[in-house]
């Protein structure tokens, strides 16, 4: 069998937490148009957030103190674009440089941060029954209705006026302008929640992991792109909803074919290849479909006896 059990829980455990990072590229990228690099920093300024505060002695105070934190990331690419004109994608970038020192200092100033022998959020939930069935899956069921919240939560905020105007935002800012609406408002409110889920992944991969690295997000735009591209092609442009467990199952499908790209003895230094790779052929699915409908349609002209 080419992926064990033990692997695929990992490669599931994973995905959930991916599909965090890659709902909250949904959010900016999908429904604002917003091309927010500052993903990176942002992933591990949840982490070191989240690991002070459970060294602390606050395992459930970590999550929240990690998204606020990634909230305020957030405010501040946001505050550059709308307040002082700076370019999108500069703004991410000028973000995503500066958290890599504001990451060090909430780490202490060291590069690597451990929460080994700390209580956290996931070892406690693991030490609430003896049930060797459970202490082998606590950790992905907690994962999983983490997961399902902030996906119910988000589908459910987009459908309400504050939701629905920073949709018409990314569709057109002008037109929301002439509404009376204030498309700086609503752009600041959306990255301040796609970013605070970012924090959040970048939490729950520290509490998993129980170590940090000061590069722990490098790359992390190229897998949340990924999973949002392989859980739109695959699953289309429905409704709110249909999108987002789209986008969940993107997200577990690219932590499977990695899963199976380590099971196959794939060097690690490939992975970013891997990625790129991936990226690449979901960007290519449509136009490829496109491509073999119309292949299609010229060989039944063909066998019906019409030109082509």
């Amino acid at each position: 069998m080419l992926l064990s059990v033990v692997t695929l829980r990992t490669a599931l455990e994973m995905g959930a937490i991916y599909s965090l990072v890659a709902l909250a590229l949904f959010i900016s990228f999908s429904i604002l148009n917003i091309a927010d690099l500052s993903t990176d920093g942002c992933y591990t300024l949840g982490f070191a957030v989240g690991a002070t505060v459970t060294l602390a002695g606050h395992p459930f105070l970590a999550l929240p103190a990690a998204m606020l934190a990634g909230a305020l990331s957030g405010f501040v690419t946001a505050f550059l674009q709308t307040k002082l004109g700076v370019e999108s994608i500069l703004a991410g970038i000028i973000v995503n440089t500066g958290l890599y020192t504001v990451n060090l200092a909430v780490m202490g100033w060291s590069s690597n941060l451990s929460i080994f022998g700390t209580d956290t959020l996931l070892s406690l939930a693991k030490g609430l029954s003896g049930n060797e069935l459970w202490t082998g899956w606590s950790t992905l069921i907690v994962l999983a209705a983490i997961l399902a919240a902030a996906g119910t939560l988000t589908a459910l905020f987009f459908r309400t006026r504050l939701g629905l105007s920073i949709r018409a935002t990314g569709d057109n800012a002008d037109m929301v302008r002439a509404s009376s609406i204030n498309p700086a408002f609503t752009i600041t409110v959306g990255l301040c929640a796609a970013n605070s889920l970012t924090g959040l992944a970048g939490c729950l991969t520290g509490l998993v992991n129980k170590s940090c690295d000061i590069n722990l997000g490098t790359g992390m735009v190229t897998v949340a792109l990924a999973s949002l591209i392989i859980g739109e092609t695959m699953f289309g442009r429905f409704s709110i909803g249909l999108r987002i467990v789209g986008v969940i199952l993107g997200s577990c499908i690219y932590r499977i074919i990695i899963a199976v790209a380590l099971a196959a003895n794939v060097p690690t230094e490939c992975f970013k290849l891997v990625s790129a790779l991936i990226v690449a052929v979901a960007i290519a699915m449509p136009q490829g479909r496109k491509l073999i409908a119309l292949q299609r349609q010229k060989l039944a002209r063909r066998k019906e006896g019409a030109p082509c």
